[in-house]
């Protein structure tokens, strides 16, 4: 199916996922969970099931758009400019590990990290173009500490490995925690080493589909310092904070 408000270059460089590649010139690859999909920018054509929730088809991003005041000439510029932005629907154990890893380093080198324990550790879903699925907590608690430092994932190695046994061990149960209020999704990611608020909130964010949440990274803070003094108006966006967040860090850093 085809859709509106939809683009795949803005996505990709939104800094949601990090697992959608540019194969060729207009044509991506997206890979979630043990799932290929193969797009062309110029006619997207999305199967249903999957894709449909994964993309978060059945929701209007026009509304999100229509309740910023006009007199917020900076976020309608960046509303304008992040149009067919979508809060992908992505898996919790994949959010909370990409996201662990995004600490203090850029789009491109998450991306090659997160490839490497991919081809490391995940299972091979496409052979000819030897794609991987993302590795389990199973095949990823194998791993040692050395193999991480080879995937250049630095003082987050530790992190990864801790991550990984506490949900091999049960001492966070991911898939429980999708009906879990918000705080206590909070506080159970707050607890997982090496998690701060940023990267929880971006767990709950693309991991949970929480679009009330709103991660402040650097390029965050900057674009609320210098354009609304420290102080943005959070209580104007309330339920789809996360939504205006894209659209201001998409803008921050590609179009301003």
């Amino acid at each position: 199916m085809a859709i509106k408000d939809f683009n795949i270059k803005k996505i990709a460089d939104s800094g949601q996922a990090f697992r959608i590649t540019e194969i060729i010139s207009g044509k991506w690859r997206f890979v979630a969970g043990n799932k290929v999909l193969y797009l062309d920018e110029t006619n997207p054509l999305i199967p249903e099931s999957f894709w449909t929730e994964y993309f978060d088809l059945a929701e209007d991003y026009e509304k999100f758009r229509n309740a910023i005041p006009k007199e917020d000439e900076f976020l309608t510029k960046a509303a304008e400019y992040g149009e067919g932005i979508r809060i992908l629907r992505q898996d919790p154990w994949e959010m909370l590990i990409t996201f662990i890893i995004s600490q203090r380093k850029n789009i491109p080198a998450i991306k090659s990290s997160v490839e490497a324990i991919c081809s490391r550790y995940g299972s091979l879903i496409e052979g000819d173009a030897g794609v991987h699925a993302f590795p389990s907590p199973e095949q990823l608690v194998a791993a040692t500490e050395d193999e991480l430092k080879a995937c250049s994932l630095g003082y987050r190695v530790p992190y990864i490995m801790k991550a990984a046994r506490m949900v091999c061990e049960g001492g966070i149960d991911l898939e429980s925690l999708k009906a879990a209020e918000d705080e206590e999704l909070m506080e159970k990611l707050l607890s997982v080493p090496g998690v701060g608020p940023k990267v929880a909130n971006c767990v709950r964010l693309f991991g949970y589909h929480r679009i009330d949440a709103f991660p402040v990274d650097v390029w965050i803070a900057r674009v609320i310092e210098e354009q609304y003094g420290g102080n943005f108006p959070f209580e104007l966006y309330k339920g789809f904070g996360g939504v205006i967040q894209q659209y201001m860090f998409y803008y921050g850093r590609t179009g301003m």
